[in-house]
């Protein structure tokens, strides 16, 4: 009698429950049972209700901060190893801390190395996320990493809007190799904003390499935090002669008061997915689910069959 590979068990972290339960009915599985108990002064402790003895694991969560996120990640994956879970994948639609990846100045650290090292240590055996801050990121980890590109629901939705006259936009000097692949994709022209910050989220002076006069404008970038660099390239471009301006961001932190800034700003709208919860009621913002390309990779994953189809860029 041929051996039969046991379906997986899918987890969830809190903050990654609703997004949880779409790759789990994507998958055909139902979200396994975790329950959380959190003494008085916060700390807390995760418990799988089921057995996972021998058995292939993932367990869905974005670590954006709070710190909450990501230690519920590292308690999770602990729980797993020490469950005797046999594969444990730790499936991380939004890797947070990735922006340190680097010592850009003296006495600083490498959080976004320090991250990876946690998650191993804790028990992952196979990491998947999507649009990293910095492509080298897969090389601060010693166990597999599947790196997925949003691209893959962008892609259709731009051509689906049918644009005249296109252009894509980067909104820094660090994302020209994403704005590239995606006007290589798209078959149109590319503009390129040159930014100079007063200190972290703060913009001194933003100026514009290339012609938008005419032109429907795309920006593309990995995530959006305050809005402040995309509005304000929104506004510089539209007083350059565009169009119109979009933006498509995986990642949609919207810190502050970016809502805010992003329903008076001149940005048509916000494309972002739902790697990290957000407010549905705003009318700027769309919302791609990565649901269904997190639920294919990960039964592609376990049934060992090629991934490479999902990198599109």
């Amino acid at each position: 009698m041929a051996y039969q590979v046991p379906e997986p068990k899918i987890f969830a972290c809190t903050q990654s429950i609703e997004l949880g339960e779409k790759i789990a009915a994507s998958y055909g599985a139902e979200l396994g049972k975790v329950q959380f108990s959190r003494y008085s002064d916060g700390e807390f402790q995760p418990s799988f209700e089921e057995s996972i003895r021998g058995a292939r694991i993932f367990i869905i969560g974005s670590t954006n901060p709070s710190s909450e996120n990501l230690m519920e990640m590292l308690l999770m994956l602990d729980a797993a190893k020490r469950a005797s879970a046999r594969h444990i994948t730790a499936v991380m639609p939004y890797f947070g801390w990735a922006r340190q990846d680097r010592k850009d100045k003296p006495r600083v650290p490498i959080a976004a190395k320090l991250v990876a090292k946690m998650l191993e240590t804790a028990g992952a055996t196979r990491i998947i996320t999507m649009d990293l801050h910095a492509d080298q990121i897969q090389g601060f980890f010693e166990k597999p990493v599947d790196h997925l590109f949003a691209s893959t629901l962008f892609l259709p939705y731009l051509k689906g809007l049918n644009l005249d006259n296109l252009c894509i936009a980067s909104p820094d000097m660090g994302g020209s190799k994403r704005a590239y692949a995606y006007s290589k994709a798209l078959e149109c022209d590319v503009v390129i904003c040159y930014k100079q910050r007063a200190k972290a989220n703060v913009i001194s002076h933003m100026e514009l390499i290339g012609d938008v006069k005419g032109k429907n404008v795309v920006l593309a970038d990995d995530m959006v935090d305050t809005a402040g660099t995309l509005t304000r390239a929104a506004d510089l471009m539209m007083e350059r002669g565009a169009v119109s301006v979009r933006a498509v961001t995986t990642h949609g932190l919207l810190s502050g008061d970016a809502y805010e800034k992003i329903e008076k700003s001149k940005l048509t709208e916000l494309i972002v997915t739902d790697s990290i919860p957000v407010d549905k009621d705003k009318s700027k913002i769309k919302i791609l689910s990565c649901a269904d390309l997190f639920a294919d990779v990960m039964h592609r994953v376990h049934h060992n069959t090629s991934i490479s189809s999902k990198f599109l860029m």
